[in-house]
């Protein structure tokens, strides 16, 4: 059962008049605050942020000193915010890590903290209650002026995170992050190796910055070898320290070492623990020397410098040796540098790729050791903890993607993973167990701010969205009005959502028709989609209209607000239009259906919209949008080329389904997300069914094409329904895939999972579909009858 916050009164309005017991902030009027000296880094650092926030918003300083309005403390530090708290709430915030409670008595607003995060989560949720975005800074979304704000007496609110890590990993930043950081907002730090150039403790204080607004804790930070790393740059552990962020690494970076680049520096040898043991322990040793008193989670295992296979192994068996003795000597090398009691250090494992094979053939780990669980790189868990994983120490956790370099294509430009699809797997994932540690892949964290949020919000309260469809457009509502106003927020909310679903259907990066990383030449070159000429020119239409009505909003947004709008609506939302443009009616001028000027100008409205946002806030952005990362082909400009075959045929079903339009069921009722091809995919229950019913006369055959959300098994090997017409016999269907197979592929870039079985109808008339879940996650998104 999910926690419950304690909310005994949530105010906060501003009014001319208060009583005099509430606390009321006035415009061009100073705001005294006391707080302890022997509070930690983190705590200040939250302080001055919400200075800087009460400045933009009152046009009042923040002062320290006596007959203060506000009190600030963290539990154990005889603060006089702690003894203004009540006993009981006392005991309850004790209870739970990086908690925070508000208290408003007697005109006085005490903030207290069970911890030194808890006390500056605390601060920067007055921050958010006058009305600052966590992305005030990276999406420019300059809080609107107040002349008062008031919380009334006996104002009180506890809250504290659902997952113990929350963090974000910087990934694929060759595109956008580092050369924004390294040439333009910081230039001038060096690069060592191969880099590139460098990210440095000026980018990084304001990455941390946003992670402390966001209630985040971890980083995972950049790792590519165009990257400096980490912690070869002077100033970006201290920064780590000041915002209070804890540092890990990701899956192929064991204890700290960044080995794509500091091997070819400090390693000695190859980097293969079979034949090169020693030099892999000093280099290891080395760091967590340098790292003492630091505040980190280790990854522990071994896989390749980057994101590839340990050297040295061939065979699974040898791969599990070797990759158990590793495990141990990792540990052994904790427990000498770090803490005697290993217990006590925090240490993740990462099965994923080929390391989930090693996992799943016995590997032992030690049992305080946490589990982090991925996606299959497009959003769709590959393993939930089972009985026994939910049973360790070490607790399990969940590495996620919201943006992704592979096969079979890659999606780092626009941030277009489908908030129905990132809180569904993400809530399963809890509700399996995954409650230690939540890690997103964020690219270059823009465009991505709204997946971001929806997922730290998560992870900070997993109740405080309701499980379905009206709790998620709450959500997507309640962060636009928050951006441009109840009004503008009405009128986006079905264009955002039309946003996410045309790319569900198939993402603007992978309208070309390529694939990345495939042995095939021929995936190289832009290929027509399988949409007829009535099914392009559908999609194209319903582009169109959202993005005029983007345009036509945006002739309404107040000047002071028009750069946060572009960046966060207006150039992700017409990007992916244009995208699309280019490349359907380039599908279409290659078989003399329409001129290619048509195709040749969304190309340069593309072009125009990047530069556009690169200028944004007299160049601060300048260098971090890139339209074609790795300059891939469905970027360019297209050739005007012939095609030698014809468009497909345009085909419809007899009768086409949407999830949710069942007729009856039985079980649990099914709910609805707003996912899906047409925002009508339902998720059943184990064991519950569905029926659908349409008029046709007797025939020996006809087929019935089942799609659904292209889920991974969540419990066993399976994930099956059922299909029975009428009174005919059941046929059960799995639809799981191994691997990165073909069938895995196709299920990844087109978002459905699409199984045919054929039926017999013994007479005219009535029939019904009956479609049962046979196992845990099935999502029945469309069912077409033939």
């Amino acid at each position: 059962m999910y926690k419950k916050r304690i909310a005994v009164m949530l105010a906060a309005l501003a009014f001319p008049l208060v009583a005099c017991a509430d606390i009321v902030f006035h415009n061009h009027t100073n705001l005294t605050v006391s707080i302890n000296r022997n509070e930690a880094a983190v705590v200040y650092t939250a302080l001055e942020l919400f200075g800087s926030d009460y400045k933009k918003v009152f046009d009042g300083r923040m002062v320290k000193g006596g007959n203060a309005q506000v009190f600030i403390g963290t539990i154990g530090n005889n603060s006089e915010a702690e003894r203004g708290i009540a006993k009981k709430q006392l005991e309850l915030l004790r209870l739970h890590s990086e908690g925070f409670v508000l208290v408003v008595q007697n005109g006085k607003l005490y903030i207290l903290g069970s911890d030194k995060r808890g006390t500056a989560y605390g601060i920067l949720e007055l921050s958010r209650l006058i009305g600052v975005s966590p992305w005030e800074w990276w999406a420019d979304a300059h809080p609107e002026k107040k002349t008062s704000f008031s919380l009334k007496n006996g104002y009180s609110r506890m809250e504290y995170p659902s997952v113990t890590y929350r963090g974000i990993f910087l990934n694929d930043e060759d595109f956008g992050l580092l050369p924004w950081a390294s040439q333009h907002f910081e230039p001038g730090l060096p690069a060592v190796g191969k880099t590139k150039g460098a990210i440095g403790p000026k980018t990084y204080s304001k990455i941390f910055e946003l992670l402390l607004r966001l209630r985040a804790n971890l980083i995972w930070p950049a790792m590519h070898e165009v990257t400096v790393p980490f912690y070869l740059t002077k100033g970006n552990k201290e920064a780590a320290d000041k915002y209070g962020i804890i540092v890990g690494t990701s899956h192929c970076e064991p204890l700290m070492r960044n080995s794509v680049t500091e091997w070819d520096i400090y390693g000695k040898g190859d980097y293969n623990y079979v034949t090169n043991k020693d030099a892999m322990l000093t280099y290891w040793t080395e760091r967590l020397q340098a790292l003492k008193g630091a505040d980190n989670i280790y990854t522990v295992g071994l896989r390749g410098k980057h994101d590839g296979m340990m050297q040295g192994v061939k065979t699974l068996a040898e791969h599990k040796k070797v990759l158990t003795e590793v495990l141990k000597d990792e540990r052994e090398l904790l427990r000498q540098y770090v803490n005697p009691d290993i217990t006590k250090v925090p240490q993740v494992f990462v099965p994923y790729k080929e390391v989930l094979e090693v996992y799943n053939d016995g590997l032992e780990l030690p049992d305080d050791v946490t589990l982090i669980w991925c996606d299959d790189n497009y959003g769709y868990m590959t393993h939930f903890p089972n009985e026994q994983e939910r049973a360790r120490k070490g607790g399990s956790g969940v590495y996620y993607h919201i943006s992704y370099w592979g096969r079979p294509h890659d999606y780092l430009w626009l941030a277009t993973n489908h908030p129905a699809q990132l809180y569904t797997q993400m809530k399963q994932a809890y509700d399996k167990g995954a409650k230690r540690l939540w890690m997103l892949n964020v690219g270059d964290i823009k465009p991505g701010e709204y997946l971001i949020e929806l997922y730290m919000d998560m992870a900070w309260n997993i109740g405080s969205i309701e499980n379905n469809e009206a709790g998620l457009e709450q959500h997507l509502s309640t962060w636009l009005n928050r951006g441009f106003g109840e009004a503008t927020a009405k009128e986006l909310v079905p264009v955002m959502n039309e946003y996410y679903r045309l790319a569900y259907i198939h993402k603007p990066e992978f309208m070309g028709g390529t694939r990345t990383e495939e042995t095939n030449p021929g995936y190289k070159l832009i290929a027509d989609l399988p949409w007829s000429e009535t099914e392009i020119n559908l999609r194209i239409k319903e582009y169109d209209a959202i993005e005029d009505k983007v345009m036509r909003l945006a002739k309404k947004i107040p000047r002071e607000k028009r750069n946060s709008w572009f960046e966060l609506i207006e150039y992700p939302v017409r990007s992916a239009a244009e995208m699309n443009k280019k490349l359907l009616y380039g599908q279409l001028a290659r078989h003399a259906v329409v001129d290619w000027a048509m195709s040749d100008k969304a190309f340069e409205t593309i072009i125009a919209l990047t530069q556009q946002y690169n200028a944004l806030e007299d160049g601060k952005w300048k260098g971090v949008m890139s339209f074609d990362p790795r300059k891939l082909v469905e970027y360019e400009k297209l050739p005007h080329i012939r095609s030698e075959t014809a468009l497909i045929e345009n085909k419809a079903p007899r009768f086409l389904f949407n999830g949710k339009t069942y007729e009856s069921f039985t079980g649990g009722k099914p709910i609805a997300y707003g996912l899906g091809y047409q925002r009508g995919a339902i998720n059943l229950s184990k064991g519950s069914a569905v029926v659908y019913s349409f008029t046709a006369a007797a025939t020996d055959s006809i087929r019935i094409e089942t799609d659904l959300a292209p889920n991974h098994p969540v419990a066993g090997k399976t994930i099956r329904y059922s299909i029975r017409v009428d009174d005919g016999p059941a046929q059960a269907v799995d639809y799981a895939t191994q691997g990165r197979s073909e069938e895995w592929k196709e299920n990844v870039l087109n978002n459905q999972a699409r199984r045919t079985t054929r039926h017999r109808l013994t007479k005219a008339g009535k029939h019904t579909v009956l479609i049962k879940a046979l196992d845990e996650g099935v999502i029945v998104d469309q069912v077409k009858v033939w």
